[in-house]
């Protein structure tokens, strides 16, 4: 049971993680270029250089985002994914994680944002789309360190002014909302 373990659930996990690289900052005070704090509030500006950034992840990602995309729709129909479904997600985009990683820190560079206030825009977006906040690279490092992941889909409500911020990008952003999974 324990070598099962440690073939299906544990190396999985530390291959994913070895990937997942998060993006370097570049400012170590809550503040980001140009002055923004990563927990201010929403502005139009942000969502433009959020929706930039997730191309340029998306199209790094290549092929391994269908099947993110899959488990994502799974959970916007409601079903929260089991550690299985989490454990494949995680096989299968592991050597694409790098990539995006990268292509996202050049994004954040390019477009002036620190990593702190994407991950605050990214929530924002999520919320204002109505989706839940799920990150597998988090469920992944649980899996690794030996507890059980949080997988909860519970959404928080937008205000309206962050949906009608959003709302321009709806749906090219709900295409790619999978790749919060994988804190993209």
């Amino acid at each position: 049971m324990a070598g099962l373990a440690w073939f299906y659930v544990v190396q999985p996990a530390r291959e994913f993680l070895a990937s997942w690289q998060p993006p370097a900052q570049v400012q170590t005070t809550a503040q980001q270029s140009g002055g923004t704090k990563a927990d201010a509030p929403l502005t139009t500006a942000d969502v433009q250089r959020f929706v930039r950034v997730r191309r340029e992840v998306k199209k790094a990602l290549g092929s391994s985002f269908t099947n993110v995309q899959q488990v994502w729709t799974d959970i916007q129909n409601g079903q929260s994914p089991s550690v299985v479904t989490v454990l494949n997600v995680v096989r299968g985009v592991g050597s694409g994680i790098g990539q995006a990683r990268q292509a996202q820190t050049a994004a954040l560079a390019k477009e002036g944002m620190g990593a702190a206030r994407y991950a605050a825009v990214r929530r924002e977006v999520n919320r204002a789309l109505g989706l839940p906040e799920v990150d597998f690279a988090e469920a992944a490092n649980a899996l690794q360190q030996g507890r059980f992941p949080d997988l909860n889909t519970t959404v928080q409500t937008a205000t309206a002014s962050e949906r009608a911020l959003v709302a321009p990008f709806r749906e090219e952003l709900t295409k790619t909302a999978a790749a919060g999974l994988l804190g993209l």
